[in-house]
């Protein structure tokens, strides 16, 4: 019985952890990777014929974004998840292969005016079609026996309409082992979705870390910290923009929008214009005002029982076509456009951000992670400008990033979560995390609740019938920021490389680290910061 990580290791997506029993393989997950966690391209170091079943967590991208990948190089088997997570993925996989046939049209377009040899999108549309023909879906508590050995539970996650946590009963041999796959634990409160739920029993919890070094800091109010923004902007004249993921967050933007509105809380234009601009958030919103059974938190429910809508308002434009996008910035009316991708690297929101950054009276509004390496990380972190569509483009709008609305748990909540199990698991995997917080949340656990973990490196394979390391993984190099960071040298990049790898040699070092190490490590810290200014 083996656990082998290709994906989310050290890195925040490309999520895909393998699972051998009786000589059956399962993935969990199987994810694209983006941002400074790409790396070949995203290609499979694996053989996708061999794999024989995929359990999927929930519909982000990071999540399933290589399944149509996997089907295309010869994956014919089953695909499990929750009827919402299926729902969502049809959408999803097909958005996906829209951009990766649209990024290959480009990319010989001007690879044949340099005489290159034309590229191959990842996968298609035709290849997203055939993996949704083998998805099965199942609800929430219900048992299924996967295979022999093999029994498989949903339970509600919290992150997304649909998201699950996934309790494996494994036997081989004789011997039963109980695996609890975190997939990514949500935030509490949340508008529409319930609270993570909480399990009580595991040997092995794989579980994420996103916000392992750190708690949210949410406003008093979300409504009314983005109403006084509204007011703040709109009193100057300019456009809200928000980069917002087009399934779940945008949802939760138009649930407090509508809030806003019911309750007059805009005073300057009290009957704004919100312009959601992404066939795919307009396709999920229909979604998400489907068949919800099961799925929704009391407050939404009582929403819908006075027979109010969840997400639709007067002033609210769902956008379709190119034409109506290009519009958008033609019209000067203040407008609050939401648009995807979420972090800035695709899609319509890019052609938003050229026509509104380097308006000063503009506000550009973040309301999820920002991974290494995105656009929409380099705006958060202060860049000046940013190169779009071949053009530099000043920034001079308003950054604003509203922390507390974060789909995912932070730190406190992760730690609550982890701590109902008893008794404690023989070993927590921390996973789907940037590089340091995947070790220091692992330190965390080992250290203040007693409880064994560590964070797995890329190809890290474990014997879990003896829970032992059988194979200890590598560092993968990641991608360098774009021109402009200070990052952009290979020198530099190879740096960073150096030390993470020496940062893990110490934090792995079993009693006293080795001080010349340390010394080298903290030498090295400084020539990079010295570096960066």
């Amino acid at each position: 019985m083996k656990l082998t990580f290709f994906g989310a290791a050290h890195a925040v997506t490309g999520s895909c952890h393998c699972l051998e029993v009786n000589g059956r393989k399962l993935l969990i997950d199987c994810g694209l990777q983006q941002g400074q966690d790409e790396h070949d391209d995203n290609a499979l170091d694996f053989a996708p014929g061999y794999i024989d079943y995929v359990l999927v967590t929930h519909a982000h991208i990071d999540h399933t974004g290589r399944l149509p990948l996997l089907a295309k190089q010869g994956f014919n088997g089953r695909i499990l998840t929750t009827r919402l997570t299926g729902q969502l993925m049809s959408i999803m996989l097909r958005d996906s292969a829209h951009i990766q046939e649209g990024d290959a049209q480009w990319k010989n377009q001007k690879g044949e005016r340099a005489g290159l040899p034309p590229v191959e999108p990842l996968y298609t549309l035709d290849d997203a079609e055939a993996v949704l023909q083998q998805v099965d879906t199942c609800e929430y508590g219900e048992m299924v026996d996967l295979c022999e050995g093999v029994q498989v539970r949903f339970n509600d996650a919290g992150h997304l309409l649909g998201s699950a946590e996934i309790e494996l009963w494994c036997t081989e041999n004789g011997v039963t082992k109980k695996l609890v796959f975190s997939g990514d634990l949500g935030n509490v409160d949340q508008p529409i979705i319930r609270d993570p739920s909480y399990l009580q029993e595991a040997d092995y919890v794989i579980m994420e870390s996103t916000y392992g070094d750190r708690d949210h800091e949410p406003p008093e109010s979300y409504t009314g910290a983005l109403a006084q923004l509204i007011d703040e902007v709109f009193s100057k004249g300019g456009n809200i923009i928000i980069p917002s993921f087009a399934v779940g967050r945008t949802q939760e933007l138009l649930y407090f929008l509508r809030e806003i509105k019911d309750k007059h809380m805009v005073k300057s234009v009290p009957n704004f214009t919100v312009c959601v601009d992404s066939p795919l958030a307009a396709e999920a919103t229909r979604i998400y005002a489907g068949n919800l059974h099961g799925y929704l938190d009391e407050e939404a429910i009582a929403v819908l029982q006075s027979g109010s809508d969840l997400f639709t308002f007067p002033g609210l434009t769902l956008t379709q076509s190119t034409e109506e996008s290009k519009a958008l910035n033609a019209d000067k009316t203040p407008k609050i456009i939401l648009s995807a991708s979420g972090m800035c690297d695709a899609g319509r929101i890019r052609h938003h951000l050229k026509h509104n950054l380097w308006r000063p009276e503009c506000a550009v509004v973040f309301v999820g992670y920002q991974a290494e390496g995105t656009l929409g990380r380099r705006l958060l972190e202060g860049a000046k400008t940013v190169k779009l569509f071949g053009e530099e483009i000043a920034v001079r709008a308003r950054i604003v990033n509203f922390k507390g609305l974060s789909s995912h748990a932070d730190r406190s909540h992760l730690l609550s979560w982890v701590k109902r199990f008893s008794p404690k698991p023989q070993q927590v995997f921390v996973v789907h995390g940037d590089s340091p917080i995947t070790e220091l949340f692992a330190k965390t656990l080992n250290d203040e609740l007693g409880i064994p973990a560590h964070a797995p490196l890329y190809e890290e394979v474990y014997d879990l019938t003896e829970n032992r390391l059988l194979a200890p993984g590598v560092v993968l190099e990641r991608k360098p920021r774009p021109a402009g960071a200070s990052a952009a040298s290979p020198a530099y990049v190879r740096l960073q490389d150096v030390s993470k790898q020496l940062e893990l040699l110490i934090s792995r070092s079993r009693g006293r680290p080795n001080k010349d190490l340390a010394k080298l490590a903290d030498q090295i810290r400084q020539v990079m910061e010295k570096w960066d200014a």
